[in-house]
């Protein structure tokens, strides 16, 4: 590794509670792994959990409990860490890429993740047997774009839970168009973590009418 793998912030433990230690595995494999299966860059390590891992978890809370999909799962950030987090929740990752799939497939199997399914395809293409209750998304694509692939994987009266970066309010005045198309209510964004993590996490949240 090129880098330090970031000491776990004292704040982990109360943010995983009885789950810290399917955390600290999940943390180490992807701290060995990431970089050369291109899931992270080499920057990375250094902040690791704080930018990544805990950025994910502290979305768990708004989960409910039910089936919750994870649109372009990728390195497995949010969906396996909420997985790890909320094992009330059954989980569907979503994830085109043959080897990031092969990925969360064996962190599912490593991790002993029994709410777990992973599924290789573009959120465009899934058919599912029924819709979600809930999606979650991180770092895909501008809420305009993304709006078109979640929603209608979701049931009526079930949410987008889209994690997103400072603009989060800019996204939503952009995405006006595609929220009325898609039926979307109580658009909202939220900040998650304030006073709790070094970099506070912000979700876009709407119900699906």
């Amino acid at each position: 590794m090129t880098e330090e793998l970031e000491a776990e912030p004292r704040v982990a433990e109360e943010l995983f509670g009885d789950r810290i230690d399917v955390a600290r595995a999940f943390t180490r494999n992807l701290a060995e792994q990431g970089e050369t299966l291109g899931l992270i860059g080499p920057l990375e390590l250094p902040r690791l959990w704080s930018r990544h891992v805990l950025n994910s978890v502290i979305v768990a809370p708004l989960l409910r409990p039910g089936r919750v999909g994870d649109v372009g799962s990728g390195a497995g950030l949010p969906g396996l860490v909420l997985a790890i987090a909320r094992p009330d929740v059954s989980f569907v990752l979503i994830e085109p890429m043959e080897r990031r799939v092969a990925w969360l497939t064996d962190q599912v199997s490593v991790l002993g993740l029994e709410n777990v399914q992973v599924l290789r395809a573009r959120a465009e293409d899934v058919a599912l047997p029924e819709p979600l209750d809930q999606v979650t998304a991180r770092a895909v694509s501008a809420l305009r774009t993304l709006i078109p692939l979640t929603a209608p994987l979701v049931r009526a009266g079930g949410q987008l839970v889209l994690m997103k970066g400072a603009a989060a309010e800019r996204e939503v005045e952009a995405a006006a168009k595609a929220s009325r198309r898609y039926r979307l209510e109580d658009v909202e964004v939220l900040t998650l973590g304030d006073g709790v993590l070094d970099e506070v996490t912000r979700v876009i949240r709407a119900t699906v009418g």
